[in-house]
């Protein structure tokens, strides 16, 4: 490369002169690379999403079972396991370049009242756009409770020393897979919190059915190991930022594959498949999300962290510039494109009808790929609108939370 540089964004969304990311971090502006990757982690989640919303006709229990589950929908779905766990550890860091510009009673408060925000999201309009019921019948507990409940623990983490929280970190993703063998009978007094933290369970609140989709455990160690690496993203050089987040992300792919290979420790095991390499290569790679399990938080993280080093020095800037549009206003995107996808999909059913028993769906994989291209640039027009009012109106506070 010519130069290590990052693009910031002109108020009508045009790419401007390039910086150097090392002045960047001295100076406490945005990272645009942080955004890039979180802006391109969304995108990968839009995939996902519309495969949810377009394909539900196709029953499948668990989308990476390597024996029944199509190699198309399979890799489709794997490319989404980016998402939960770079985003969680984005939000730590991003925390931590937060806490760079203001006091740690203002970090506190501040990641405080977003988590707070966010779990009254998922509690509320989040929830209402994927299922439409109002009252609703079960309230699925997902993703977005999953970072606002993890950003309300870091608020009170963070009064640790720095070294504390790196290492509740890692004792948390590293360990917690020792945890799956216990199971809390629905009659016990704590089986609401084991379900909360470690189990995804269900429990029934007043009569309503609550799904703890994200449990929470894992995800408070994925974020303090977010806010652990923030240290290299201040007054460092670039070079040697990008050589530790490449060399932390190799050293945690091959830790990855070598704890794998040896089935010992980590995920529920893989297996041969007698006759087909491939489903033996989707055993490989078929990780547990519910709840994040070691070998795939290493997996997506080691990666996360290989794209993190590349989009700090790569110089196609208008590129780099486009995502960090979508990693700029994250909320805003991932509300917009949830009831953007509702729409569409009340639109097909008023003009094509059920074609799938109770649902409309697509015919194949394909035309989910097809229609997730087709919605990426109409969704990045509203987004760069959004993102660029939060840089111009910092009078409105509400719109940081966004």
């Amino acid at each position: 490369m010519a130069s290590i540089t990052t693009a910031g964004l002109a108020p009508d969304g045009a790419v401007s002169r390039p910086q150097s990311f090392n002045s960047v971090a001295r100076t406490g502006a945005r990272l645009v690379g942080i955004d890039a990757l979180r802006g391109f982690v969304m995108v990968l989640m839009l995939l996902d999403h519309v495969r949810e919303a377009f394909l539900l006709w196709v029953p499948i229990g668990d989308p990476v079972d390597a024996l029944t589950v199509a190699p198309a929908s399979f890799f489709s779905r794997m490319t989404s396991t980016l998402c939960a766990p770079v985003f969680v550890a984005l939000t730590g860091l991003g925390a931590y370049l937060y806490g760079r510009k203001h006091s740690r009673a203002e970090t506190s408060a501040f990641l405080f009242k977003r988590g707070a925000l966010l779990v009254l999201l998922e509690l509320t309009v989040v929830n209402f756009v994927w299922r439409a019921e109002f009252p609703p019948t079960i309230l699925y507990l997902q993703v977005i409770w999953a970072i606002g409940l993890s950003m309300i623990v870091l608020s009170l983490l963070i009064r640790l020393p720095h070294a504390a929280i790196v290492a509740t970190g890692l004792a948390i993703v590293a360990g917690h897979n020792l945890l799956s063998p216990i199971t809390v009978p629905e009659q016990s007094v704590f089986h609401t919190v084991w379900a909360f933290l470690h189990d995804r369970g269900t429990v029934s609140f007043g009569g309503l059915p609550v799904r703890f989709s994200y449990p929470l455990l894992p995800w408070i160690g994925v974020i303090c190991l977010g806010w652990g690496i923030g240290p290299w993203f201040v007054g460092a050089d670039a070079m040697a930022r990008q050589r530790r987040l490449a060399q932390t992300g190799a050293l945690m792919l091959v830790g990855f594959v070598v704890l794998r290979a040896l089935n010992i420790y980590g995920d529920a095991p893989w297996f041969v498949v007698p006759g087909s390499p491939i489903r033996t290569v989707m055993s490989f790679l078929a990780l547990t999300k519910y709840p994040p399990s070691l070998l795939y938080v290493m997996a997506t993280l080691g990666v996360g962290s290989l794209l993190l080093a590349l989009f700090d020095r790569v110089d196609d800037t208008r590129v780099i510039g486009w995502l960090a549009v979508f990693g700029g206003a994250p909320m805003f995107f991932y509300l917009l494109h949830l009831y953007v996808l509702r729409m569409i999909y009340l639109g097909a059913v008023a003009i094509w009808g059920i074609n799938h028993e109770t649902v409309f769906g697509f015919p194949s994989i394909p035309w989910i790929w097809l229609m997730w291209i087709a919605m990426i640039v109409p969704l990045y027009f509203p987004t760069r609108w959004f993102s660029n009012l939060k840089k111009r109106r910092k009078d409105l506070g509400w719109l940081k939370y966004f």
